[in-house]
């Protein structure tokens, strides 16, 4: 038997949630040297369609600003360090002076962050990640040495915005799980068609609202979708999940000997991005659900995520 079934069974067998998931996902769909996982879904006719949805023109940044007082997960630093006067200069005849920065970070988790494919992995006997890559082809004292950011082709397509402080009637709780139902009244209350291949499904859960306001509250927990909601948006097939909180997903866990289950399930799993600490604020504001989303990831080689603002087109 092959290290990749082999490695298909074990987890098949260590499975503990009653929802339904392929267990033999040692072999990405995309094929098997495959380092780009959903991004491959980015094809000219979802480019298109995307560009149908602009009706008006406008574009509008949904990523939230860097800055140090930003909420921060367990121990991850952010710090902008300037030359402390100029970086160079004055040079030529016309006296050009610069100025540059240093930044300390986890260059891409922290703030509006996108996920990539070498940031989770699965332990056990054999510890892997996306596409059944061993963890021992995926870990570098330089960067990832398999599945780094580099690889994630650029996103151009539909995105829909599901707000559930609206369907609820009044901003969501840490612990509050989103269900299929909840996914399902959104897009009827909001008259949207269900989310399909390549799309882009974010969260409006109204925890945005503690953003600077409240790291702390922020940071203890979060509302967000749950097992029972991931395996119904793998089933279409979509790109990216995102939210106005700090990881998509349920927190604490209704499980609570499990730790950040959906995450396994959407990267490793099925290459699915997450797109953490997204505005949607702005988008329900402006009375916006569906609309071109627009995102190239940094490609800085070997990274395991990126920064960067998304882009709602409509």
């Amino acid at each position: 038997m092959s290290f990749r079934k082999l490695a298909g069974v074990f987890l098949a067998l260590c499975a503990t949630t009653s929802v339904t998931f392929a267990q033999d996902w040692t072999t990405s769909k995309h094929g098997p040297e495959d380092m780009a996982g959903a991004s491959n879904l980015m094809t000219s006719d979802k480019a298109l369609e995307a560009v149908a949805l602009i009706k008006t023109g406008t574009v509008l940044s949904i990523g939230r600003d860097y800055t140090a007082d930003m909420p921060l997960f367990g121990t991850r630093v952010f710090a902008v360090r300037g030359t402390r006067g100029l970086a160079g200069g004055p040079l030529g005849s016309n006296e050009i002076i610069w100025m540059d920065d240093f930044i300390a970070t986890e260059i891409g988790q922290v703030g509006t962050q996108f996920d990539g494919l070498s940031h989770i992995g699965i332990g056990g006997a054999q510890q892997m990640f996306y596409n059944g890559t061993p963890a021992s082809e995926v870990v570098g004292s330089n960067g990832t040495r398999k599945l780094g950011i580099e690889h994630v082709k650029p996103f151009f397509t539909r995105g829909i915005v599901l707000d559930f402080v609206a369907l609820r009637g009044a901003p969501l709780e840490a612990g509050d799980e989103i269900t299929v139902a909840d996914m399902e009244a959104a897009l009827a209350a909001q008259g949207l068609d269900e989310p399909g291949s390549g799309d882009v499904v974010l969260l409006h859960t109204g925890w945005g609202r503690h953003w600077i306001e409240d790291n702390a509250t922020f940071n203890s927990g979060e509302p967000g979708i749950g097992l029972e909601a991931a395996a119904w948006l793998i089933e279409r097939d979509i790109a990216i999940v995102g939210a106005d909180t700090w990881a998509i997903e349920v927190l604490p866990n209704p499980d609570p000997t499990a730790a950040f289950p959906v995450h396994m399930e959407l990267i490793p799993k099925n290459g699915i991005f997450i797109h953490e600490n997204i505005a949607t604020e702005r988008l329900v504001e402006a009375g916006v659900s569906e609309f071109a989303y627009i995102y190239s990831p940094v490609p800085i080689a070997g990274a395991t995520g990126s920064p960067g603002a998304p882009l709602a087109a409509y």
